[in-house]
Parts: C-alpha cells; sequence; structure tokens
C-alpha cells in the first residue's frame, strides 16, 4: 500500500498527555469551572482536531477557568520557531471550550501543535501546554486510510476502570488513522449512568460516574456534562490528540429515536421538559461547544452538521444530518413523502454536491443504515426509527427519498459511491443488487455498518428486500443490550491504494482484530 504511517505521529504526546494522567477525577473535571480557583489555567480534556483540509485545521481544547486559547504550530515535535495563533477567549458563554482555525499550513504534511492557556489578566501565566498532531489533506494522489463508528456510553455501560476504560479508542489509534469518523451517537443524553450494573455471570460492570450522567439530560448544563463525561477517558484522549475527527450526530445527542416536533408523553416521569425541540436546542449548543466543526463555530454562515470533507483527489466524505431534518416517525408506509429522512434541501444538496464530486470515491457518512428495518417502539407506538420498514415491494415512506437518490447517482453515472454507517450496535456488510430488488432503477453498491463503540450490543435487524440487500458478513450477539465487557464492540476501517485507488473495507474489533475485508476497484460500475 502506498499509505505509509508517520512514526513520530504519537511520540510527540508522550510527554504533555502523561501530565493529564492524573486528572480522571470525576469530582475535579465533571465539575463546572470556579472562578476562585488558584494556580494557572489548565486543559484537563485534551486537546482535539476537525474538519482538516490541505491548509488548514481546527483545533479544540476547554479550560477550567476564563482564559485565553493560543495554538504554537510547528513542522517537528521539537517546537523550535513555533508559530503561533491567538485563538478566543474562552468563558462561560461556550463553557470555556474553543477552536481555533490554523491556516496556510502545508498541505500533505505532519503538524504538531501545543494549546496553551493564559490568564486573561496575565498573558504571562500560562497552563502547562497540550499537544497534539494531525496531518493535512495531501493536494497529490496519495493514499489515505480513515476509521468510523458511533455509539459511545449507551445503555449505562459507561467507563469502566476495570476494563482499562475505553480500550477500543487505542486499537484505533496504532493504525494511524488519517482521521475518524464518528456515526453519531457521540453521548447518550438520555442514558443515565450508575456506578454499578449487574452482568449475566453475577458480577458487577463498575462505571465512573458524575452528576450530570445521574439522570436524563434536559438543561444546557447536563446536556454539556454528558460530553465532559466521555473526556474522563484517557484513551480516548490521546487519540482525540493523535486523530483529526469528523463527527456528525444522532438521536442519542438529544433522546432516543427524537425527531423535530415531537413532545414526550406525560407518562415519562424522567423529563420535566416535554418539547423535544427545545432539548434539541440545548443539546446542539453543547455539541457546536465540545467538538470542532467549522460549519457549526460561532459566526459561521452554515450552522449545519452536514458537509462535505474533500481529502485529495481520491476520495470525498459527504456527511448527512438525518436526524434534524426527517419527519416524524410513523409505519413510514405512505405511497408519498416529499420530506423523508434527509428533507428536500439537504437531499436537493447531496444530488449536487455528488454529481460535482471528482474524487475517485464517495463516502457517503450516514448515520442510520439504508436497508436495515430499525423499529421504534418508543412509548408502545409500532413505528419505524431509519429508511426501510420491511415490506419487502416498491419503495414506500422515507425509502422514496432514498430510491431517488439512487436512480439520481445511476443516471449521472456518478460512480464510487458507498455506504458507511453505524446506530445498530452491530457490524455487517451488506451489497445492494438491482437484480435482487423491487426497486431496481440503480447501480449496485456497498453498505458497510459498524459500532457501537462503548455500548450495548444488540442482534442483527432484519433486512429490507427493497433496494435488493445481500449480507455478506455480519457479528452480532444473539441477544439484547451485551455489555462491554462481554466483547461485540467494533470500529470499521477504510484503507485507498494512492497508486491504485483500490479501497478497501476492513471491519474490526476492539482489538483491532480483522473480522472481514472487502476491496472494491475504481471507476468500476455494478461492483
Amino acid at each position: 500500500m502506498s499509505h505509509r504511517p508517520f512514526p513520530a505521529r504519537r511520540s510527540v504526546l508522550r510527554g504533555t498527555l502523561a501530565a493529564s494522567a492524573a486528572l480522571t477525577v470525576p469530582a475535579a473535571l465533571g465539575a463546572a469551572p470556579a472562578f476562585a480557583l488558584s494556580g494557572r489555567p489548565k486543559a484537563g480534556w485534551g486537546v482535539q482536531a476537525g474538519d482538516v483540509t490541505s491548509d488548514s485545521g481546527l483545533v479544540w481544547v476547554r479550560s477550567d477557568r476564563p482564559a485565553r486559547m493560543i495554538v504554537e504550530t510547528s513542522a517537528t515535535e521539537s517546537f523550535r520557531n513555533p508559530h503561533r495563533w491567538h485563538g478566543p477567549l474562552l468563558g462561560p458563554g461556550t463553557d470555556f471550550t474553543g477552536t481555533t482555525r490554523l491556516r496556510g499550513l502545508p498541505s500533505g504534511q505532519q503538524i504538531h501543535y501545543r494549546v496553551l492557556l493564559a490568564d486573561p489578566d496575565d498573558p504571562r501565566r500560562t497552563g502547562e501546554p497540550v499537544a497534539g498532531t494531525f496531518r493535512t489533506v495531501p493536494t497529490g494522489r496519495r493514499g489515505v486510510r480513515f476509521l468510523w463508528s458511533g455509539d459511545l456510553a449507551g445503555q449505562g455501560w459507561g467507563i469502566n476502570p476495570d476494563l482499562g476504560g475505553y480500550r477500543i479508542y487505542d486499537a484505533m489509534a496504532k493504525l494511524d488513522p488519517d482521521f475518524f469518523v464518528c456515526s453519531g451517537d457521540n453521548i447518550y443524553a438520555d442514558g443515565p449512568i450508575t456506578a454499578t450494573q449487574a452482568l449475566p455471570d453475577g458480577s458487577l460492570y463498575r462505571n465512573v460516574t458524575t452528576e450530570e450522567k445521574s439522570k436524563v439530560a434536559e438543561t444546557l448544563a447536563e446536556f454539556r456534562g454528558n460530553f465532559r463525561y466521555n473526556l474522563l477517558d484517557e484513551n480516548l484522549k490521546r487519540f482525540n490528540a493523535q486523530v483529526p475527527s469528523i463527527i456528525q450526530w444522532d438521536d442519542h445527542e438529544v433522546r432516543n429515536n427524537w425527531y423535530p416536533g415531537e413532545v414526550i408523553a406525560a407518562t415519562d416521569t424522567r423529563y420535566t421538559e416535554k418539547s423535544v425541540d427545545a432539548l434539541a436546542v440545548r443539546a446542539r449548543r453543547a455539541f457546536s461547544e465540545y467538538f470542532p466543526i467549522s460549519t457549526l463555530r460561532p459566526g459561521a454562515k452554515e450552522g449545519r452538521v452536514q458537509r462535505v470533507m474533500r481529502h485529495g483527489p481520491l476520495l470525498d466524505v459527504f456527511v448527512l444530518d438525518m436526524r434534524t431534518y426527517r419527519n416524524a416517525n410513523s409505519p413510514d408506509n405512505q405511497t408519498v413523502d416529499p420530506q423523508g429522512i434527509l428533507g428536500r434541501e439537504q437531499l436537493d444538496w447531496l444530488k449536487r454536491e455528488l454529481s460535482q464530486s471528482r474524487a475517485v470515491w464517495k463516502v457517503i457518512a450516514a448515520d442510520m443504515p439504508l436497508g436495515l428495518v430499525v423499529p421504534d417502539a418508543t412509548e408502545g407506538k409500532a413505528n419505524i426509527e431509519a429508511v426501510a420498514q420491511g415490506d419487502p415491494g416498491a419503495p414506500l415512506g422515507r425509502e422514496l427519498q432514498i430510491a431517488e437518490l439512487l436512480r439520481y447517482i445511476k443516471h449521472r453515472r456518478i460512480t464510487g459511491t458507498v455506504w458507511l454507517t453505524a446506530d445498530v450496535h452491530h457490524t455487517s456488510a451488506q451489497h445492494y443488487q438491482p437484480s435482487r430488488a423491487a426497486f431496481t432503477d440503480f447501480e449496485p453498491f456497498w453498505e458497510f455498518v459498524s459500532g457501537p463503540l462503548n455500548a450495548g450490543a444488540f442482534p442483527a435487524n432484519d433486512l429490507d428486500n427493497t433496494f435488493g440487500p445481500e449480507r455478506v458478513f455480519v457479528k452480532a450477539p444473539p441477544v439484547a443490550n451485551v455489555s462491554p465487557a462481554e466483547g461485540y464492540q467494533f470500529f470499521g476501517e477504510v484503507d485507498i491504494d494512492g497508486h491504485s485507488g483500490e479501497l478497501t473495507v476492513r471491519l474490526r474489533e476492539s482489538d483491532g482484530t480483522v473480522l472481514f475485508a472487502q476491496t472494491l476497484q475504481p471507476g468500476r460500475v455494478g461492483q
């Protein structure tokens, strides 16, 4: 393969991250900053980079008190003659988080950065620097490797010190990917985490706990606390400092299976706030504060999750938002459905961007699967949460919008589309073929599913034959809500060769073991 790792990538992180190893005391980091704190500002939640381009990157940090964000960059980990970037003043308006856009960077290069937090009243007083690194996107044809997965700290399975925390992130870091696509459910705002949960063998699963994770999230402070919770894990912080991310969201950033306009039933006494739209506004704000996403930065024009991330001539990643614009969950058997799961505006945007893309591969990062039936039994209703509803015939409901997209891809002769999804808490590979389908006006394509990262694992969902899927591979537990202590945690890898352009997908277990691999040829229709 032409993709070569950068051996020095992790070495820069050792010293600066080692100092943060003592900061995993939930009471210290989970609490809101206190202005009377003595000493210098601290960045105990690590650093992150995101939305990296050929000449820029977005760097994130959180302070424990008001501070000025300063970023230094260097071509080497020695940080000789660093370039300094003055970022925003971090304060309570953003929960002391902030991002700084680094511009004018060299393409295709390893960028070493470190974040300093300065006392706003005395800029000479700075905290211990926290370092990270990322590779800018090459402008020429070079191999690319990236990972994807989703679903973190779900079903009450949180950070377990007995298991070493979120160890899956260390396995992912060893592959030295160019970036990571997190396919939603970054938090479980509706999933409280208690100190212990019983396991089938009678033992206990022990969780790190915080006040904000003791109940469902309703207030802005509680949503923010959900994002801070995951940053108590050292594995995740090390990964964030090494690998830039492309983040999308799904339902559990707000509430299970939510949709715009939903009103929570009075019988759900966990919630005093019954308007899901009100919860979504607070969740979206916390989401924008805790991830480096260009389109959600303060003052950004777009203000949206969906976007295209371009990675040289070989790859474009189309990041979808299958939550914000969807219609209400229903039996999903209507014969006319103009809004669907994407909304008309986003569907038109996706069609336009796909037709304009000149990348060899066009990866569609969808937080929900296409041909897997995902039911929504919330509040006792027999509704559908994703696209497929189990009727194997002609497209109905949200399938109508997907059929329109697939038809468009075929008739515009758009090649190289691959779907990467998550949400269902198992891993699988589906091949879609018109000769097996009720709807036939599309070209064959692949859908690969991964996750969870650290959540309950569930049996494989039923397939809907409308688009002719064949499940080529699946690994899933035989019973529902299997804990991370019992396995069934997964991530996926995509490796594109810089010379041949071949794309290889590998489905991996939490320790990195390859379960399944599929290689696709560039420009070939019908594979």
